[in-house]
């Protein structure tokens, strides 16, 4: 049959050749495929130096982790978790020189390890030192006050250095390159360390109107001074229990979600073991010292638990953090000595009366005690989901831990 132009068509029932076939049904409800056919490849052209390094599956899958892939991530590559994804990765990508360094690696090498017989006596070490200082001073209460003062800056300068070669021996040395941390860290460890030695004395001045400079003679509370010092040892086993079992679930577990649930009881174990060891510290300073303020003992506790998370988040690759904490706790000391200062000022007496509430309650230390235990319950809650990743467990990630986190 032909048309009226010349052209011919098609029979009832027969399909013209010149014209394409209806597509079929089954091909009209099939999606259309995207993307590259081996998804993971692009993972392994921006992660080559992290999985080129490796020494095995478990530190790139802390590489991912700490750049922000989950286990929600790791599915849009066809994998259950990132745990799968990075064991794919080590195999696929092959190993680079042994001998090859990084171009710039966020985490230093760890020095050699010291034998446990020195980083023990190092840990040890502050203990020791406060206790001769104290013993030193007790030698010179007859002589000047020149003499006094030359023995006690003595002993606080040798007391700062004891405290400075335990924490960078052992667990508690921190794997950061140098300035990769907050520099005023230190700074708010000394105001809240100095402010559990003369803080009281110097808040009790305050509000009885003083303290009547230069004759007034700062008194120092010794016994929580010797408990934290000897606590350095405690805070780097406790530190250590704490690494060692959060390596061992990260190695067993198989997904993020698991690797929290296992980490948090860990962290939990850990803060209330070095609690309980502190405050055995504490109770034998006082029977041997001399027993101080009421709430000296829990101010005191608090400050050392707010030390040992601010120090275990650093270690784990969570500097900033460890210092927002610490300089919250020394604000708010501050705070206090500000506001019974200003309270002087015609018309500005209300401002003093809460720190003057809870002073009469409680005694002094009651200022230090509640602003350190709220900086450390802040920081334990931020430890629960900070040192729940697996970023958080190897001593050599590929990058800030804190600036990736989802």
């Amino acid at each position: 049959m032909t048309t009226p132009e010349g052209g011919a068509t098609a029979a009832p029932g027969e399909v013209r050749a010149d014209r394409p076939a209806p597509p079929r049904k089954d091909a009209a409800a099939r999606p259309l495929r995207r993307g590259p056919a081996d998804p993971v490849r692009t993972l392994m052209h921006h992660h080559q130096d992290l999985c080129a390094r490796a020494v095995d599956a478990l530190e790139i899958a802390a590489g991912l982790e700490a750049h922000g892939v989950t286990d929600r991530t790791a599915a849009r590559f066809r994998h259950r978790d990132v745990f799968s994804l990075a064991e794919e990765l080590y195999a696929r990508v092959p190993r680079a020189a042994p001998d090859a360094t990084p171009a710039a690696a966020p985490y230093a090498t760890a020095p050699a390890r010291r034998s446990r017989t020195v980083c023990a006596a190092l840990q040890l070490l502050p203990g020791a030192v406060s206790v001769a200082a104290v013993a030193a001073l007790a030698s010179v209460t007859t002589a000047t006050p020149a003499v006094r003062t030359a023995v006690g800056a003595s002993g606080f300068a040798l007391l700062a250095l004891a405290v400075r070669l335990g924490v960078r021996s052992g667990p508690l040395r921190l794997r950061l390159r140098h300035g990769t941390g907050p520099r005023t860290a230190g700074l708010w460890v000394c105001w809240t360390a100095g402010y559990a030695v003369y803080g009281d004395w110097l808040l009790g001045q305050l509000l009885a109107g003083g303290p009547d400079l230069p004759h007034a003679a700062p008194r120092a509370a010794v016994a929580p001074a010797v408990a934290l010092a000897f606590a350095v040892a405690p805070a780097a086993g406790c530190a250590h229990w704490f690494t060692v079992r959060g390596r061992r679930v990260l190695a067993a577990s198989r997904g993020l979600e698991e690797l929290a649930a296992r980490v948090r009881p860990l962290l939990l174990a850990a803060t209330l073991l070095f609690l309980f060891a502190l405050a055995a510290l504490l109770l034998g300073a006082e029977a041997v010292l001399g027993r101080g303020d009421v709430s000296a003992p829990v101010a005191a506790a608090a400050l050392g638990v707010l030390l040992f998370l601010a120090r275990l988040l650093a270690v784990h690759g969570f500097p900033e953090a460890a210092a927002a904490g610490l300089a919250s706790a020394a604000a708010l000391e501050a705070l206090a000595l500000a506001l019974v200062l200003i309270a002087r000022l015609p018309g500005l007496p209300p401002l003093g009366v809460p720190v003057e509430a809870l002073t009469t309650a409680a005694g002094p230390a009651a200022v230090p005690a509640v602003a350190c235990t709220a900086a450390a319950l802040g920081l334990l809650v931020h430890g629960l989901r900070a040192l729940t990743g697996a970023c958080a467990h190897w001593p050599a990630p590929s990058g800030p831990a804190e600036a990736h986190r989802p």
